[in-house]
């Protein structure tokens, strides 16, 4: 597993990193005994990046982190978390330096630490990244010492692209993957010359990509593969990365075509994503010690070939891209 520096960060973190949604909620029944299970095997597989949120099952995500770090010790991975969805309504005017610190504050309670490795904005109105009055909070919280670095989660790439004009930001959290392939363009570009991290999450386009979702697959009340199909809850994006249902899995059948035979399609989905040297880390989540070892495990795959990557844009142009290239 390859390590890469974290931006203006003094983190070296794996290229493949730990998304804690699924521990936390929001995917159907996981016990939180599974929930450690797969962090620890994560951490096992060399994993040194966590991605996080104070609402992922209102805190539960944190929680089961904070005690897998402190009954393991040793070194600490990186660990990321979110700020901002607790508001209701979650407005743009929420978004104060009295709001962001008290929700920094329980976050720092709930990972039983002093400072926030990273704290990112979570998936913020747009108007937000039009306020500068709310990044000189997060500066002023830097230099109180609660955080080391902020970032911020974006749903569109020109959210990103506005978000890193502001000189504090050190990272990008955006959906990227065989479905969603637009921040490769100009957004990966402007990245790498401002030195900004790439957290790149949504990489399985919530589980289409592993290739084992089907017309007859039915998903419980609570997974939001359910409740946010056409984006009853939150943005339609998170869900198979706003990729309608049908399509998508017309789309899989022909990237399966792609996978190498030594491969799972997860495996190849993630190393799609690991071509891209403007990427610092992708975050899959995993429900169980297996799916986290083997989200470790597509690190090692060989890199795909430049006719394997051809024909994955060409899949993409011809069937994902009108759905979704100008909506995010």
């Amino acid at each position: 597993m390859k390590q890469h520096s974290f931006g203006h960060l003094p983190h070296t973190v794996s290229n493949i990193g730990f998304g804690a949604w699924q521990i936390g909620g929001a995917w159907g029944d996981v016990s939180e005994a599974d929930g450690r299970d797969a962090l620890n095997a994560a951490l096992d597989a060399g994993i040194t990046f966590i991605d996080t949120a104070d609402v992922y099952g209102d805190g539960r995500s944190e929680k089961i982190i904070a005690d897998v770090l402190e009954s393991r010790g040793g070194e600490r991975p990186m660990v990321a978390t979110k700020a901002g969805r607790r508001l209701n309504p979650h407005v743009a005017d929420g978004y104060t330096k009295a709001n962001l610190e008290g929700f920094i504050d329980r976050s720092l309670k709930n990972l039983k630490v002093d400072s926030l490795d990273l704290v990112q904005l979570h998936c913020p109105p747009t108007e937000v990244l039009y306020r500068p009055e709310v990044f000189e909070g997060l500066n002023e919280l830097q230099k109180a010492g609660k955080i080391r670095g902020y970032g911020v989660s974006v749903e569109k790439v020109e959210e990103a692209l506005k978000a890193i004009e502001f000189p504090g930001v050190v990272s990008i959290q955006i959906i990227y993957n065989v479905f969603r392939q637009r921040p490769s363009h100009l957004f990966f570009q402007e990245a790498r010359q401002k030195n900004i991290a790439v957290i790149a999450r949504v990489p399985l386009a919530s589980g289409l990509l592993s290739g084992k979702i089907s017309r007859e697959t039915t998903f419980a009340s609570d997974d939001h593969r359910n409740f946010n199909r056409h984006g009853e809850a939150f943005d339609v994006g998170e869900t198979f990365a706003g990729v309608p249902f049908e399509v998508g899995l017309q789309a899989v059948e022909e990237v399966r075509k792609l996978v190498p035979e030594c491969a799972t399609m997860a495996a190849f989905a993630l190393r799609w994503i690991l071509m891209s040297d403007a990427v610092t880390v992708v975050i899959p989540g995993a429900r169980n010690a297996e799916q986290a070892k083997a989200n470790a495990a597509a690190a090692s795959l060989a890199p795909l070939t430049h006719e394997v990557m051809a024909a994955s844009h060409e899949i993409y142009d011809r069937l994902i891209a009108p759905h979704v290239h100008q909506r995010w």
